[in-house]
């Protein structure tokens, strides 16, 4: 078997070639970009005032997480440095 390699006539890293498919490729994620903006929807007063208390309550379950765990790592830090709880 022999391997035969075929040349085209068309290079398709020309120069010319790839800057006018920088432009194209520019043109058309920009015409893509307006194409997905155009499918976005506003949430309504609701939905807006629901997702708000959603992100808040989140937020301060996270909190508690947080400052439970300074509070724990804190006192075992106290108590390995010096032996005793402190209160």
């Amino acid at each position: 078997m022999s391997d035969i390699a075929t040349s085209s006539s068309k290079d398709p890293q020309s120069p010319k070639a790839d800057r006018r498919g920088i432009f194209a490729g520019i043109a058309l994620f920009l015409r893509q970009v307006i194409s997905e903006l155009k499918k976005v929807v506003t949430p309504t007063r609701k939905e807006w005032f629901s997702y708000t208390l959603w992100v808040l309550g989140f937020v301060a379950v996270v909190m508690v997480i947080v400052s439970v765990l300074d509070f724990l790592f804190g006192q075992a830090s106290i108590f390995v440095f010096t032996n005793q709880l402190e209160q």
